[in-house]
């Protein structure tokens, strides 16, 4: 008996992880950015910062971002090959100039967007591909 998921499962994961992984990373930057910089150098300033950073909830909630898309991230690669998994989540190129530019305010020039075009269509490109070509082995 095979326990293969089907493609959909797994592009549902990879999609998930295309989310959580820029979502995490934006509300890092957002959180950050709202504390602002460390400003001194001694233990002390260090440790009143670190107790800074771990009481913001927009810093939790990014870091509950990126461990569900860590997790999906593990679920997709024993499911499907390396080298599809990770130019199939590729795509979240667009989702990190998306989100960096109406969550974050930035400016995402045309060339960065034809840029994030181009590799769209490649992770179309290897979407068709199947995603998997590896034998089970049997191992203890």
């Amino acid at each position: 008996m095979s326990h293969a998921p089907s493609r959909v499962k797994t592009y549902i994961f990879v999609l998930l992880m295309v989310v959580f992984g820029p979502l995490g990373n934006v509300l890092l930057r957002k959180g950050m950015k709202s504390i602002g910089p460390l400003t001194g150098s001694s233990p002390e300033q260090f440790l009143q910062f670190a107790g800074i950073v771990l009481s913001s909830s927009t810093i939790w909630l990014g870091i509950a971002c990126l461990i569900a898309f860590f997790a999906a991230q593990m679920l997709v690669l024993t499911w499907a090959d390396y080298s599809w998994v990770l130019p199939a989540s590729a795509v979240a190129c667009a989702s990190v100039a998306l989100m960096g530019h109406f969550l974050l305010g930035e400016a995402v020039a045309p060339v960065r967007w034809l840029g994030i075009l181009i590799v769209c269509l490649g992770v179309l490109v290897v979407g068709q591909t199947p995603h998997s070509t590896t034998k089970e082995k049997n191992s203890l």
